[in-house]
């Protein structure tokens, strides 16, 4: 279940939320390598989600794992899709994004379809 760290919610001008807003608003929260990174989060329409941006790149893995844990359990799924290209809609080029169904269980392929557990490769 979606979660939002308040403590990096925005409060003043354009993009100022508060609590009431429940997880709906923006966040800039300081990662753990100082990297500065804001976040829109929302749910509604049976989907949570987060969109990631830096104004100088785009995200990195370990920045989206660092914030997909700040706004969601250690247990819970989250997707980043890649859609036809009919369906693109690119309003901020370096902004990722990460969904959740809240009314249906995200299929998952498994771990040995991706790697062996444990294994370390240079």
């Amino acid at each position: 279940m979606m979660r939002v760290p308040n403590q990096f919610r925005i409060r003043d001008g354009a993009f100022a939320s508060t609590e009431a807003d429940g997880n709906n608003g923006a966040f800039m929260p300081t990662l753990r390598h100082k990297q500065l990174v804001r976040v829109i989060a929302s749910d509604g329409a049976g989907w949570e989600h987060v969109s990631v941006s830096r104004s100088d790149r785009t995200p990195t893995w370990d920045e989206m794992c660092q914030v997909k844990d700040l706004f969601w359990d250690e247990t819970d799924t989250v997707i980043q899709y890649h859609p036809a290209k009919t369906d693109y809609v690119n309003n901020h080029q370096f902004c990722l994004h990460m969904w959740r169904p809240t009314e249906v269980l995200i299929p998952v392929p498994p771990s040995i379809l991706v790697g062996v557990k444990g294994l370390r490769l240079k």
